[in-house]
């Protein structure tokens, strides 16, 4: 019940910080489809035994109801072959939208290069923030699940392939749907944002990738309250949220996920990897610790040597191979 309550007024407290932050509307141009019914072109990877058929969306921007609301999503796919493909959900953070995400976070440009459809969801009208599963709002849970659905039925997205990613509270989102899709998702990535929702015991083995700056004002890498350098009125909410530790929710989740001990190794000057491994189901739990960042999404350029985005693609490859092996092949 504890956490509950620290996740619903950690949720009410970010949204007000981002209520006047500049671009929380979207300035993309729509697409106006209408729906998801589209054609497009890409390359098969379709699981054994799945009859394979050729993605019916193109790549762009798409609309699709859903509980009485017109959601848009954008969508990026390989440019080679005809699907169906692994998929990852990239979802953006408080006040931020679609666009910015896409650009953010690369994965819509790097995804489709190694094979992967990339979806970039934006938050229902008028609001600011995911809900969380099992929390007041707009389903975002079975809108997220329903993208996926359809994408799948479409010949664009390929079962038992599914994966997440976010920033900062899209994120905490990705790890909250672990549990909330009922271990549909293959394995999630939350970047500035792990430590926003905590562990749910009842998870189903899922490999998680994390990201997070020693230096993060925004969501503390040593918990306590958030928005450290806000104003006033947010330094008075943010005294009602007590965020834990990053490397305490790391250990929570590897505890979950049944993994042996941590193996602490550096990736670069500044960059520490803290890994489980041995977790049930060939799962694995790994942190990167990104010294004096501070709420950002790692990538070239950023002087810390590392890129979130292919490091991310990397674990997804890895989850595939390894449920590959496990089906014979």
């Amino acid at each position: 019940m504890l956490a509950r309550i620290v996740c619903a007024l950690t949720a009410v407290l970010l949204t007000a910080a981002c209520t006047d932050a500049p671009g929380s509307k979207s300035t993309e141009s729509t697409e106006n489809t209408g729906s998801t019914e589209s054609t497009g072109s890409a390359r098969s990877t379709a699981s054994p035994g799945s009859t394979r058929i050729s993605c019916t969306i193109k790549p762009g921007e798409h609309t699709l109801r859903h509980a009485g609301q017109s959601r848009r999503y954008l969508l990026a796919l390989p440019a080679k072959g005809r699907g169906p493909w692994p998929i990852v959900l990239n979802l953006h953070g408080l006040g931020s939208n679609a666009a910015r995400q896409a650009v953010r976070s690369r994965l819509p440009q790097l995804g489709p290069a190694r094979g992967y459809a990339v979806v970039t969801p934006q938050v229902a009208p008028h609001r600011m923030a995911w809900t969380l599963p099992g929390y007041y709002g707009p389903d975002d849970t079975g809108y997220l699940t329903r993208i996926l659905d359809t994408l799948v039925a479409k010949g664009c997205a390929v079962k038992g392939q599914q994966f997440a990613a976010g920033m900062s509270y899209g994120g905490g989102m990705s790890t909250a749907l672990v549990c909330g899709m009922n271990g549909r998702l293959a394995a999630v990535a939350p970047v500035a944002g792990f430590n926003v929702v905590p562990p749910c015991e009842e998870a189903r083995p899922t490999t998680i990738i994390a990201f997070h700056g020693t230096g993060d004002q925004t969501v503390p890498y040593r918990g306590g309250h958030p928005f450290a350098r806000s104003g006033s009125r947010l330094r008075t909410l943010a005294r009602l949220v007590t965020l834990p530790a990053v490397e305490s929710t790391a250990r929570e989740w590897a505890a979950i996920m049944g993994c042996g001990a941590a193996v602490t190794s550096r990736v670069t000057s500044g960059v520490r990897l803290r890994a489980w491994q041995g977790c049930r189901e060939e799962a694995s739990v790994r942190l990167y610790t990104i010294s004096g960042a501070g709420h950002v999404w790692p990538r070239p350029g950023s002087g810390r040597g590392i890129d979130a985005a292919e490091l991310i693609l990397n674990a997804f490859d890895a989850v595939r191979k390894a449920r590959a092996g496990r089906r014979g092949g």
